[in-house]
């Protein structure tokens, strides 16, 4: 009997410490300082990879494990459970469920789903949770919420909120953002720099936009051809200047720059030439009903005979508005004439400077005026 007492109490005690170090071991994470393997689960850490952290890690195929705080390659794909730090290399793919002060390096794609911190560099795509640092691309940057950092891209970015920069070559989306520079279209609500190649789209820019046709509730300065303001102005005008060229033109922009597009028509000689305006222009108020206008424009001529006139010009206009919409303008110009086979050189005949270039080429320079009425719309 008192064996079995013996016997019972031994058994107790023994359970007792296999219970305590079975409960120390569940407890204690499992590190490795070098994890080598073909793809899960042949390698070092076998079955067991997702629960280990890795200082480093070499899988020829594909690698999984909770953590990385070293370097991880892989040649296709690393898959990061929870968190990395360092460099994260694959082929293909890294996935990864956080990182701080990390760099991805991917031949397709870098994913991080909740917070990503550091740098991504991604053959055709980045897609994160959120960013704090640097994103490069060959087609797109993908981020649910917002960055803090720089987006690089050759087709598209787009972020809820981007308190930096994006840089793509096709389109850059965000709701509230720094700085966008595309080569065709950025859309945000608030912004403070829009640089497009074609449109900019955005509520409230506290800087500039530059593009060809720009879109705003409030922008005091749009510098496009077309500028479409919720508070801004908008007129149509005709023109006439020392060469008898007749230019109908819309123009319109914010409180002080806007864009100038017009057709126009000169028959000062036989040979009639067809004319197509752009250019930016600035106000300059005065008084309540006088101002200044101030133009930069470029002025193409044609008689689709193939030769061209291009004629550069600097105006300023004083402008005298009666009532609230009519307004008449005049001023002096300074001209730049380039054009072909010496079509158009001789619609003025006081140049203060000319030249022939060739066979082919005329160059000149002289002061000129032009006067006309525009209506604000």
């Amino acid at each position: 009997m008192r064996t079995f007492n013996i016997r019972h109490r031994i058994t107790i005690i023994v359970v007792a410490i296999l219970s305590l170090a079975s409960a120390a071991f569940a407890q204690t994470p499992l590190t490795s300082a070098a994890h080598i393997g073909l793809v899960y689960p042949l390698s070092s850490n076998g079955k067991n990879a997702a629960a280990y952290t890795n200082h480093f890690s070499l899988n020829i195929i594909a690698g999984l494990s909770k953590a990385e705080t070293g370097v991880a390659i892989a040649g296709i794909s690393n898959i990061i459970k929870d968190s990395a730090t360092g460099v994260q290399i694959a082929g293909f793919s890294n996935h990864i469920g956080r990182t701080s002060h990390s760099v991805q390096v991917a031949g397709f794609m870098n994913h991080v789903k909740q917070d990503a911190g550091g740098a991504q560099v991604a053959a055709f795509m980045n897609l994160d949770g959120s960013l704090k640092g640097f994103q490069a691309a060959g087609f797109a940057n993908i981020v649910s919420r917002d960055v803090d950092g720089t987006q690089i891209a050759g087709f598209m970015n787009k972020a809820r909120n981007n308190s930096q920069a994006q840089i793509s070559g096709f389109t850059n989306i965000t709701n509230k953002g720094n700085v966008q520079v595309t080569g065709f279209m950025n859309k945000a609500e608030n912004v403070h720099v829009q640089v497009a190649g074609f449109l900019n789209v955005a509520k409230k820019v506290k800087g500039v936009q530059v593009g060809f046709i720009n879109i705003a509730d409030s922008n005091d300065c749009p510098i496009g051809v077309v500028n479409i303001v919720k508070g801004g102005e908008k007129q149509v005008s005709v023109s006439i200047d020392e060469t008898t060229t007749v230019i109908a033109a819309f123009k319109s922009g914010g409180r002080i720059l806007y864009g100038i597009l017009g057709v126009g028509y000169n028959a000062k000689n036989s040979t009639s030439l067809y004319a197509l305006q752009a250019g930016i222009g600035a106000h300059l108020p005065l008084l309540s009903h006088f101002r200044v206008n101030a133009e930069a424009t470029n002025t193409f001529m044609t008689s689709f005979k193939g030769d061209d006139y291009n004629r550069h010009t600097l105006g300023i206009y004083p402008a005298y508005r009666f009532g609230s919409r009519v307004e008449v303008f005049a001023g002096p110009t300074f001209n730049y004439v380039n054009c072909e086979r010496g079509v158009g050189s001789d619609l003025v005949n006081h140049y203060i400077w000319s030249e022939n270039v060739g066979d082919n080429r005329f160059h000149g320079a002289y002061i000129g005026a032009a006067g006309g009425v525009q209506v604000r719309l």
